[in-house]
């Protein structure tokens, strides 16, 4: 009897808080304000390094920050004395948040929360460009800080494409 009863806590201990051993990311997108997808760009190519971050959030609400400054990607940066601090510009957008949703969607759809990016990985040694995202869409998030154009190329084309949408939307 102890046998038996050591063997179920044991069993039970093992596998407490686990979850399902895995978990679909290619999930249906729902309208809610605590969906939001938080893209950062930098282009290597230039001196000083330009720098993009896109927030979009579930209702539709988007921050655009551009400019040379390392506070357009990191809230917490402490270089205030560098010649680029104040190469910051804001601008904020409010969008139908039916739009993003479905920009959302099409994220997931190309794989945002897909965990298992085995087999696409670039060819290319070298990258002129470097583009992060984190998100926590329908309650499943995405935070790895990696080259999404080294791990996801075609991930990190569609990621372009919504900074492109809101970057300068007035033009």
């Amino acid at each position: 009897m102890l046998k038996k009863l050591l063997t179920a806590v044991a069993f039970a201990a093992a596998f407490a808080g686990c979850g399902p051993f895995w978990v679909d990311p290619y999930i249906t997108v729902r309208e809610s304000p605590l969906n939001w997808v938080h893209i950062h760009y930098y282009n290597l190519n230039r001196k000083p390094i330009r720098r993009i971050s896109v927030y979009l959030n579930g209702m539709g609400h988007v921050e655009v920050r551009k400019g040379t400054s390392d506070l357009v990607s990191n809230d917490f940066a402490k270089g205030y004395k560098d010649e680029n601090w104040s190469g910051i510009k804001t601008c904020r957008i409010d969008v139908d948040p039916k739009h993003a949703t479905d920009i959302m969607q099409n994220l997931v759809n190309y794989g945002l929360l897909d965990r298992e990016k085995t087999g696409r990985k670039s060819s290319k040694e070298q990258f002129d460009r470097f583009i992060a995202v984190k998100a926590n869409v329908s309650n499943t998030t995405y935070s790895d800080n990696v080259n999404i154009f080294e791990v996801d190329p075609d991930l990190a084309e569609q990621l372009l494409d919504v900074i492109r949408e809101f970057d300068d939307p007035t033009k």
